[in-house]
């Protein structure tokens, strides 16, 4: 379907999130860019002007014999019916998160794409940037040890304040768990393998709130969904890390990701975000230091996934990519844990085991993965 240099890309969804999509391909030789397609057929023809592709509708890409990936970057309520759509056209799909709103429809998402013989992938691909994979170097390399514990906070007071359209943040499907949660429990696998139990408790505080935005003020937005989530995850390695997933904060004074082993400590990035600053604390040097970055793609990168798909496609099977749909349908199982497990009050079991996504190797060139 290739012509064996690129993978040609169709973007359906040409939304607030679509911009950092066709920038981030710009970024990788494998990686064009040829159609893009939205409900609203205006926004799909501003971004066709802006980026040089096609304007068409869903339909039309999804016919389109040039579009071998489809990047979906429609609202979650409907991630699991797109990619399903693109799949029966014969199309490879790297979806936004969460992978689908039930693990139910994303099973199915895996499920045909594995009867097709076609490739899922799905954000967030930051763990693929310079932050996390130095991170992740220095776990492997043992700069703390092996790690025992950790924390992750995700603590903000919403979007409503700045997003054009932030209803849906609080339907089902959204929240901050099903938001944010991807970047943070994806960071963590990425770090430590997959999680094999979560308990939790989850809860919300308003049960409405009031759009600030500009394009929306004064709006009512009701609240159905959980919006302070905090929780332990027990992983496979025996690490066990706080998390906790909030939209009922106004400030905070936690990092983001730390993590604690046998011989220091270690302060991860921001896992949404591509770079630094990261930050290492051991007996020998008792303060914590700033660690360089040994990777490139410390700037924003979204795409990132695609293109590693795109190798893993053009490999003939022979490579695996690391934004993977198992990985995805891992971290939706873990997110539904929280709340499963607050309800019945009970630590939960997670049935998946993916693997641990692959490191990238030191040395990349600039473009390529």
């Amino acid at each position: 379907m290739s012509n064996k240099s690129k993978i040609r890309i169709g973007i359906i969804g040409c939304g607030n999130i679509s911009q950092a999509y066709f920038n981030g391909a710009k970024l990788f030789e494998v990686l064009e860019v040829v159609a893009c397609a939205d409900l609203n057929p205006e926004a799909a023809k501003v971004k066709a002007t802006e980026n040089g592709c096609v304007a068409q509708t869903v339909d039309e890409l999804l016919a389109n014999p040039n579009v071998d990936l489809v990047i979906n970057l429609t609202i979650p309520a409907v991630h699991a019916e797109v990619s399903l759509a693109a799949l029966r056209a014969g199309k490879h799909v790297h979806c936004e998160k969460p992978l689908a709103v039930h693990l139910d429809d994303a099973r199915k998402v895996l499920e045909l794409a594995g009867e097709k013989g076609l490739l899922v992938g799905c954000a967030p691909d930051t763990f693929l940037g310079a932050g996390l994979q130095t991170a992740r170097k220095m776990v492997d390399d043992g700069w703390i040890g092996k790690v025992f514990s950790g924390s992750a906070f995700m603590m903000s007071r919403g979007p409503e304040s700045w997003h054009p359209n932030p209803a849906f943040f609080y339907e089902v499907g959204g929240g901050p768990m099903f938001d944010m949660g991807p970047y943070y429990i994806t960071a963590l696998v990425h770090l430590l393998g997959p999680v094999k139990e979560v308990s939790a408790v989850t809860t919300r505080a308003f049960e409405e709130r009031i759009a600030t935005c500009k394009e929306q003020f004064g709006k009512l937005l009701p609240v159905s969904v959980p919006t302070h989530s905090s929780g332990t995850l027990v992983f496979h390695s025996g690490a066990v890390v706080t998390v906790t997933i909030s939209f009922d904060v106004h400030r905070h004074g936690h990092s983001p990701i730390e993590l604690y082993g046998g011989e220091g400590s270690l302060k991860v990035p921001d896992p949404n975000t591509f770079g630094g600053p990261l930050e290492v604390w051991t007996p020998t040097t008792g303060e914590w230091r700033n660690q360089a970055l040994s990777f490139p793609y410390s700037e924003n990168s979204r795409s990132i996934g695609a293109a590693d798909m795109a190798y893993a496609i053009l490999s003939g099977g022979k490579r695996l990519h690391r934004s993977s749909g198992a990985l995805a349908y891992h971290v939706l199982e873990v997110m539904h844990a929280f709340g499963k497990s607050s309800d019945l009050k009970k630590h939960v079991s997670i049935e998946s085991n993916p693997p641990q996504p692959e490191p990238l190797p030191l040395g990349l060139i600039k473009g390529r993965l």
